[in-house]
């Protein structure tokens, strides 16, 4: 099956796959070659990429992804998203950082719009670093 992930910077990802598990409204969806076509909304959360069927879990290619579409049609998948960050490109540190200043700003929010962004903004970091925590496992 062929996976490509694309963000709003350019292609993340584009090659042959053997599974796929990626965070949906519905919940948490695996795809395998022969995939029943599907159109599905993306969430905040985790990508997780088995290249080939043998492929050992801290093997995987992970992303952090914020929201999108998911398409799955003739063992093609394409994963439309805001964001896209590979584990391989964040640093533990700096996004530790951005959660805390995250965090601060919900912390100092002046009004509901200003609590939601903050909110938004912690969701986001916490998914981030949660990929860039598993980077350190691997090694």
């Amino acid at each position: 099956m062929h996976f490509t992930l694309y963000s709003l910077d350019g292609v993340k990802f584009d090659d042959q796959v053997y599974e796929v598990i990626i965070p949906t409204l519905d919940g948490i969806i695996g795809v395998l070659p022969g995939h029943m076509p599907l159109i599905s909304v993306a969430t905040d959360g985790v990508i997780l990429v088995r290249r080939t069927a043998t492929e050992r879990d801290d093997q995987r290619d992970v992303f952090a992804i914020s929201g999108g579409t998911v398409q799955v049609e003739n063992d093609q998948l394409r994963v439309l998203v805001d964001e896209a960050d590979s584990a391989d490109s964040l640093n533990e540190k700096e996004v530790q950082d951005a959660y805390e200043r995250a965090k601060n700003l919900k912390a100092n929010a002046k009004d509901h719009v200003s609590l939601q962004n903050a909110q938004a903004m912690m969701d986001r970091h916490a998914v981030r670093l949660q990929v860039a925590s598993m980077k350190r496992r691997k090694k």
